[in-house]
């Protein structure tokens, strides 16, 4: 498994992820983003959704077409629609996560302690590849 950790520091998640997701659908991957805040999940449906120049479509989990999104957007690691890559976009770290190929925990500063203290549990686990990732002018910087 990988997980990448990615340091919000000069936008925010809803300006970050949807060039993260077009990435990762670009990879052929399908994406599980997962967040406990709803709020925070219809900020980033809006932001994918104002994508201009890139249909990147998701859903809300729940709907009667979950199987089909590339992108679903949930507030449980139910990934309905078998999607291998993981968005965890409130920075919270949840177990099951390793069931993922590839985990993306995006964080600011609010949330940095989490974040340090989840690269170090990470870290006495066998056969996790960490990359932590920072922002520098306009795109990201393998840091770690």
């Amino acid at each position: 498994m990988r997980v990448d950790f990615y340091q919000l520091s000069q936008s925010s998640l809803e300006e970050a992820l949807p060039a993260l997701a077009a990435k990762m659908l670009g990879s052929g991957a399908r994406v599980l983003v997962v967040s406990a805040d709803e709020a925070q999940l219809a900020r980033v449906s809006a932001a994918l959704w104002a994508v201009k120049d890139q249909f990147l479509a998701h859903a809300p989990a729940g709907g009667p077409h979950d199987a089909r999104q590339p992108i679903l957007l949930s507030h449980s690691l139910d990934a309905a629609n078998g999607a291998s890559f993981l968005a965890l976009a409130d920075g919270q770290w949840r177990e099951g996560a390793d069931a993922f190929e590839r985990v993306f925990l995006l964080f600011d500063g609010s949330s940095i302690d989490d974040a340090r203290a989840t690269w170090r549990m990470l870290g006495e686990r066998e056969g996790v590849e960490k990359n932590y990732w920072r922002q520098e002018g306009k795109g990201w910087v393998k840091a770690a």
